[in-house]
């Protein structure tokens, strides 16, 4: 129970990103979920490179909700290609990660 994973997006305005966490949070995908400043980002997109400022999320969540997490945010996600990023934490504080797990259960 020590493991949890953090999963990361970015949208393309802050009030996506505050109903990707909330929906995330509410229905027990994640213990919590973090909406970060603003990033300018740039990339290649249609055969140009492009330039944007986004909003990132970074959901904490356990394994065996990663799934069906990664399932809603691109779901709701409006991007066309989403940025989803998993990390697995492979250590961390104990009780950290005890509250992840309890806070992912249904």
């Amino acid at each position: 129970m020590d493991h949890i994973c953090v999963v990361t997006t970015v949208v393309d305005a802050r009030s996506v990103a505050d109903v990707l966490a909330a929906a995330a949070v509410a229905g027990r995908l994640a213990a919590c979920a973090q909406v970060g400043g603003q990033v300018d980002s740039t990339y290649w997109w249609r055969s140009g490179v492009d330039t944007s400022t986004e909003w990132s999320v970074q959901f904490k969540t356990a394994p065996d909700r990663l799934a069906a997490l990664v399932d809603q945010i691109r779901v709701s996600h409006p991007y066309e290609v989403p940025e989803i990023l998993v990390s697995r934490v492979e250590s961390g504080h104990p009780g950290y990660a005890t509250w992840v797990h309890e806070h992912t259960r249904p």
